[in-house]
C-alpha cells in the first residue's frame, strides 16, 4: 500500500496518501523522452520538485493529471524499473532495427533530501 508523505495540493505542501508516486512517473517520463517515444500527455507540478531538473517532472494523481506516451515504432518496447535504495532506474529496451535519436536529458540531483519528498 501507500504511506503518508508530502504531496502538493493547490500549490501548497500537504500530507497525503500516495506521496512519492510522481517520482516514479517523472523517472519514467525522462526514460521515455530520452528514448524518443511520443509524449501524449504530461503535466508538470505547480511547484518545483527536488528529484528532477526543472521542467523534467511528470505529475500524476488519481482522477487528475496523468502521464501517457505512445510507442510509435513497429517493434515492442520493454520497460524495466528497479529500485536501488532510495533511488530508481527506468530502462527501456527494444529491437536494434529501430532507428531512433536519443535525446539529451539533464541529470537528476544526486540525492533527494529526505525532508522533501513532494509530489
Amino acid at each position: 500500500g501507500y504511506m503518508r508523505a508530502p504531496i502538493i495540493v493547490k500549490g501548497e505542501l500537504s500530507e497525503g496518501v500516495g506521496g512519492g508516486i510522481c517520482q516514479v512517473s517523472s523517472t519514467l517520463f525522462n526514460a521515455v523522452d530520452r528514448a524518443g517515444l511520443r509524449i501524449v500527455q504530461r503535466y508538470s507540478h505547480t511547484r518545483s520538485v527536488p528529484y528532477v531538473p526543472s521542467g523534467r517532472d511528470a505529475t500524476v494523481s488519481w482522477g487528475g493529471p496523468d502521464f501517457r506516451f505512445q510507442n510509435q515504432y513497429n517493434q515492442p518496447v520493454l520497460i524495466r524499473a528497479k529500485q536501488f535504495g532510495e533511488s530508481m532506474i527506468v530502462t527501456l529496451y527494444s529491437s536494434d532495427v529501430i532507428n531512433n535519436k536519443m535525446r539529451k536529458v539533464p541529470k537528476a540531483p544526486s540525492q533527494i533530501p529526505k525532508e522533501i519528498n513532494a509530489e
